[in-house]
């Protein structure tokens, strides 16, 4: 690899890491930058001469990274708990027929379980960007999944992963097809422009994609800390839902990194114990009021202490003649780190505005 082509490579990687950062603060336009170059990234690297090796376990990967973070920042930002609730249970709907498939193959089973999760989430920050989020009911928002499910995904998942096809090979070669591309779009657009738009309901807002303020009631660390100290449970929904989360998530990483010593099950159950001892960990900061407000230094500071867990139970191992492999284990450290610390960070958020009382407004629209 040139000095050229390994600075592109790089470029984009660190893209595709620190790009998903910033969907917490600019949820729209930062998953939309997401999914164009999850769309672009390959044929970036071939337009350099370059084809990396195991493309299709990084792009996997990547994707699974970007979406876990988005799913995150619903519980900072998503003030509709009808649109949270059906959110939640697209992205974990997926992520099980993720794990389904990598320990079966079938691919039938990306079809069954869509990534419905993605497109419903920036159909809600579309809609937020100008209106109320909450002034729309469950129905409203189970009939938006719906469609997408139906309309969008299903046809995507079927052309993707049971026809294998791929669109720039089906333009290049069906001369008919890249018009009628674009002559489709075309029709949607004037559909929206001369249909659909003179029927929008009165904006609530000029354009916004920065999130929303915080709730009053856990806006800073220490509100959030005092919401965990009084509320927060070391076994708990919380953190069987974080276990879940972190769990099924590094199984599908497990197939991805080769030569892992470890079974899926295996990972996920010693994991588990990770996850209930970072609980432990972030209740007695919330109770000792040690939390930090940085989330990157909040981070770091979860990040050292698991890697001081790791360095114990290599002693505790190497005393039992067994061992640990650092360098697989450092990355599940990094990954249950992160996940761990953004939703110990944000769950009270959620948390509060699910308690609150609807605020007055306009009534639900269906």
């Amino acid at each position: 690899m040139s000095s050229e082509v390994a600075t592109v490579f790089w470029t984009v990687v660190g893209a595709r890491f620190l790009l998903p950062l910033l969907i917490f603060r600019y949820p729209l336009p930062a998953i939309i930058g997401c999914l164009i170059l999850d769309g672009v990234d390959q044929s970036i690297f071939q337009a350099f001469g370059y084809d990396p090796p195991g493309y299709q376990g990084y792009d996997k990967a990547m994707d699974i990274y970007y979406l876990a973070l988005a799913y995150l920042a619903t519980m900072r930002n998503w003030a509709s708990m009808p649109a949270f609730r059906i959110s939640r249970f697209l992205y974990f709907y997926r992520l099980v027929g993720v794990v389904a498939f990598e320990f079966t193959g079938w691919r039938a089973l990306l079809l069954i379980f869509p990534n419905t999760f993605e497109y419903f989430f920036i159909a809600y920050e579309g809609i937020r960007a100008r209106w109320n989020p909450t002034r729309f009911g469950m129905s409203f928002w189970v009939k938006t999944a719906a469609f997408i499910w139906i309309v969008i995904k299903l046809p995507q998942e079927w052309w993707i992963h049971i026809a294998q096809l791929d669109f720039t090979d089906t333009v290049a070669d069906v001369p008919w097809f890249g018009p009628a591309v674009i002559a489709g779009i075309l029709g949607l657009l004037a559909v929206f422009w001369f249909v659909v738009r003179p029927r929008l309901w009165p904006a609530d807002w000029p354009w916004r994609v920065k999130a929303d303020p915080l709730p009053e009631p856990v806006a800073t660390v220490s509100e959030r800390d005092d919401w965990l100290s009084r509320h927060g449970r070391v076994f708990s929904l919380v953190t069987l839902e974080k276990i879940v989360l972190v769990g099924l998530i590094s199984v599908v990483y497990a197939q991805v990194i080769p030569d892992l010593r470890v079974t899926g099950l295996q990972l996920f159950f010693a994991l588990a114990i990770l996850v209930t001892v970072n609980a432990a960990f972030s209740l007695w900061l919330a109770r000792d009021r040690r939390g930090v407000q940085s989330a990157f230094l909040a981070f770091l500071i979860r990040l050292a202490f698991n890697f001081g867990l790791v360095i114990l139970a290599g002693w505790l191992l190497g005393r039992g003649r067994g061992s640990l492999d650092l360098v697989d284990t450092e990355f599940f450290i990094v990954l249950l780190s992160l996940i761990t610390s953004l939703h110990d960070r944000y769950r009270p958020v959620y948390e509060a505005r699910a308690t609150q009382q609807t605020l007055p407004g306009p009534p639900a629209h269906v």
